[in-house]
């Protein structure tokens, strides 16, 4: 019995220890449960909206939509810059069986480089497998062609096309138009200052140059969006909703690419510029600049030998020469010096001299020479202008001063920024004592006046501020600012931007500007005028000033051998001129470096040039044409010869 009893104890403390630890362990459990009851609410009700929007984010993904460039046409709605579609060659790696001996028969098929297909297989680590890699980035109409007749034979591969910027006139616009290229590492830095990055998402090419980069964000446009659904790989399983892209601005240009390709031919590969300008609002009807190059090499992306190639080139063709090329003004500057003089009362329709050809100060030894041997005999103001009378202009500088010539020359834009819509534009330098001290650390003194009066010493200028002046000297003192862009392409109308003006220069008396202009005509008309030979026999009248730009001064006892001097230390030949002579509808600044006199050599380009604009149908009269190119080489045979 007491065995039995001490078994029924032993039983009955087992039974309560289970009961102990079941009881603890029902807790324990119960606890838990709570616990993940606690954590549910909290997951499913408190933070439910978080872990939504979290888990949205790894569903859905919002992709940038590129939007499509803007168009550039000219004045006559010439396309100057189009989107044309470029088409690429894409494997999918996932929907092809053997990849290599894909390849390698596309290798075989499109004669694909080396370098292309390692480039692929480089890509293609750091890349999903199920989406699309280009093996050539540039398809021709041939490869397109060929690879559609064996598209049957790759599974996986399939041709692609997207838009890209295309330049149908080549060098002719480009140192006007400038061109796209590929955003670089400094873009982007800027872009993400400016907080302008996001509109560049999906955007592979932003404006470097030219019209192309100052009317960036108007070519540009709005980027869209996309959002759609993927899986865990990342796969697009649907698109959710989509927000279209807002295109850039189509803008219509002040340029004439009829006349700009005229200007190309009328400077026939010599190195310089011409500025044609419409001084009635300022517009840019041509701007070339020679030598030039094909803008349409850096829209994909320009080798570095190409560019090494451009760089290197002692002829500098990446120099915009109409708005960056400094040039000593030289004779083209003295009508404008003959107004001032007049304006001052410094000299009157009166004044005369007596060239002998030379030119001196009391107690200076230095002596000034004037360009015709032996000079040119009695000399009023507008004669001065005519026949370019060097030693009236010493004399009339001197009375003047450098302080009233760089004042009223800044009047007139010289050392000074146009204003045009081109970032690529150089002041240039009027120069004053200030200038002077603080350039050289040396005084101002009267031979530098002396040399400013004919347009040399530290005087240089753009071409593109010399057409300015002549505009400025047209309208009697009205200015205008030059401008490239006429404004919006909207329904095939155009919405065109209002006249820029600046305030006028002032006049003191009208008879004054009378004169000069006189002076300009006869330099043209007059037989005794510098651009007469030039312009003998046009069915125009016009007006101009030639200039002819000396590069190195030629000591006192030696005389200047044009013969004997370096190619690259020869005169440069300068004109500007305007037409017709009543109602002006052009101006235009010539210049050609190391050419010589701008009688024989600038004027004649200015005439071929004026000769086509004024013998062509106007532009409303003008039938369709499949090149403008071509239509100015046929119509321009005569013109140009």
């Amino acid at each position: 019995m007491p065995a039995q009893r001490q078994v029924i104890r032993d039983h009955s403390a087992e039974s309560n220890l289970f009961a102990r630890r079941a009881l603890v362990s029902l807790g324990i459990v119960f606890s838990l449960m709570m616990v993940i009851i606690a954590n549910l609410y909290v997951l499913q009700v408190e933070k439910y909206e978080d872990y939504q929007t979290r888990s949205n984010g790894n569903r859905i993904k919002v992709l940038p939509v590129a939007p499509n460039r803007g168009l550039i046409y000219d004045r006559n709605g010439v396309i100057l810059a189009e989107n044309r579609p470029v088409f690429s060659l894409e494997i999918t790696p996932e929907e092809v069986d053997d990849l290599d001996s894909t390849v390698a028969k596309l290798v075989n098929l499109l004669n694909i480089t080396e370098a292309e297909k390692k480039a692929f297989y480089r890509d293609m680590k750091r890349q999903r497998r199920f989406k699309p890699l280009a093996l050539r980035k540039q398809l021709s109409q041939e490869d397109v062609a060929l690879f559609s007749a064996q598209q049957h034979r790759f599974e996986g591969v399939s041709v692609e096309a997207r838009l890209s910027r295309f330049y149908p006139f080549r060098d002719t616009l480009t140192h006007m138009l400038g061109y796209v290229a590929r955003i670089n590492k400094r873009d982007l830095e800027k872009l993400t200052n400016e907080g302008r990055a996001p509109n560049y998402a999906a955007t592979h090419d932003i404006g470097k140059q030219g019209v192309e980069r100052y009317h960036e964000e108007t070519l540009h446009g709005q980027v869209g969006y996309q959002q759609v659904e993927v899986n865990n790989q990342g796969r697009i399983i649907r698109v959710l909703s989509f927000e279209p892209p807002i295109p850039g601005k189509d803008i219509v240009l002040n340029i004439d690419i009829e006349l700009q390709r005229s200007a190309q031919l009328a400077l026939n590969g010599r190195t310089g510029s011409v500025v044609i300008t419409d001084p009635r609002d300022g517009g840019v009807l041509a701007l070339y600049s020679s030598p030039s190059y094909d803008p349409n090499l850096f829209v994909h992306g320009i080798s570095t030998k190409e560019y090494n190639k451009l760089l290197q080139s002692s002829a500098s063709p990446l120099l915009n020469r109409a708005t960056q090329g400094k040039y000593p003004p030289a004779s083209t500057i003295k009508p404008h010096l003959a107004l001032l003089g007049l304006e001052e009362g410094v000299i009157d329709r009166d004044t005369e001299i007596r060239d002998y050809g030379t030119y001196r100060l009391k107690n200076v030894e230095h002596v000034w020479r004037d360009w015709k041997k032996g000079g040119h005999g009695k000399v009023d103001v507008t004669r001065s202008v005519e026949v370019s009378c060097d030693t009236f202009y010493y004399d009339l500088a001197y009375r003047l001063g450098i302080d009233r010539i760089s004042d009223s020359m800044n009047l007139f834009g010289f050392g000074e920024h146009t204003g045009i819509d081109l970032h690529e534009e150089s002041r240039a330098n009027m120069p004053t004592r200030g200038w002077k001290r603080a350039r050289f650390n040396e005084p101002w003194y009267i031979g530098d006046t002396i040399s400013v009066g004919i347009g040399q010493s530290y005087w240089n200028t753009t071409p593109l501020q010399l057409a300015q002046s002549l505009n400025f000297l047209v309208n009697r003192g009205q200015r205008h600012v030059p401008r490239l862009i006429k404004g919006y392409m909207q329904d095939g109308m155009v919405d065109a931007f209002p006249i820029e003006m600046k305030n006028p220069i002032p006049v003191v008396d009208e008879a004054n500007w009378d004169l000069v202009l006189d002076s300009l005509y006869g330099t043209v008309n007059r037989n005794h005028g510098t651009a007469h030979t030039a312009y003998r026999g046009a069915e125009y009248i016009s007006a101009g000033k030639t200039g002819t730009a000396q590069l190195f001064s030629v000591a006192q006892d030696e005389e200047y051998d044009e013969e004997n001097v370096a190619d690259h230390l020869k005169d440069n030949a300068m004109y500007i001129g305007y037409a017709p002579y009543e109602n002006p509808e052009l101006t235009i600044a010539v210049t050609v470096e190391n050419a010589g006199g701008g009688g024989s050599n600038a004027a004649p380009v200015a005439r071929k040039v004026m000769d086509y604009y004024f013998s062509r149908p106007k532009p409303n009269e003008l039938v369709s044409i499949q090149s403008v190119t071509d239509y100015v080489e046929q119509t321009s045979a005569g013109a140009l010869k």
